[in-house]
């Protein structure tokens, strides 16, 4: 069944520029949807990591809205993501998904845990700075999704894997703290966003 979103999430899903997405992110996305669909046609979870150096950005919000778009086709995911050390989840990345209408609770610490919600219905994201193979994460049969290219080309070897994709996006990091902060955060958030949507929804129509 898919979930009812919170009404700002909505609008934000319905704006996302996947007519944006070039024909060559297409062909990444369609392997992973079809790695994908060969799941569920053999009844195997589905179970992605994504990947990035501090797991604080890219890797956090591709987790996050992996998990939505999932939900928003009936697909049942388990999304997971770390990095190669541990930091914080940037509050600047925090920011950009409450802007785009999820619901976010944190328990503070120096490397804060967030619960993050697309619905009241929903099973809280739980998200929080990490290493890839930490216990919260899938220890086997996962596909590694590699969201920058730091940690691809650095980390050659993720053991468990199964399936390894390099989905890299661009870091919104380089305009931290300036003018054009909350602008890049959020079109960061929207371009993760939109090629995920266009994921699942091969995933689910693979004719779409």
């Amino acid at each position: 069944m898919k979930n009812t979103f919170y009404n700002p999430l909505q609008q934000t899903i319905a704006s996302l520029p996947i007519s944006s997405i070039t024909s060559e992110r297409k062909d990444l996305l369609e392997e992973m949807a079809q790695y994908l669909r060969e799941k569920l046609r053999t009844g195997q979870e589905i179970r992605l990591n994504f990947i990035c150096t501090h797991n604080s950005r890219r890797s956090q919000l591709a987790q996050i809205w992996a998990q939505t778009a999932a939900a928003n086709y009936g697909i049942e995911a388990f999304c997971y993501s770390g990095g190669v050390e541990v930091t914080a989840f940037n509050p600047r990345a925090v920011s950009a998904i409450q802007r785009d209408g999820f619901k976010v609770v944190q328990k503070d610490g120096e490397n804060p845990i967030y619960f993050v919600l697309f619905s009241d219905d929903s099973e809280p994201i739980v998200t929080f700075s990490k290493v890839y193979d930490d216990p919260m994460n899938a220890t086997k049969d996962f596909a590694a999704v590699m969201t920058c290219d730091h940690a691809d080309e650095n980390c050659p070897f993720i053991p468990g894997t199964e399936k390894r994709f390099p989905l890299r996006f661009k870091d919104p990091k380089a305009f931290d703290d300036s003018p054009l902060e909350k602008k890049m955060y959020s079109e960061s958030s929207h371009q993760i966003a939109a090629e995920l949507f266009y994921l699942f929804e091969k995933v689910s129509k693979p004719s779409a």
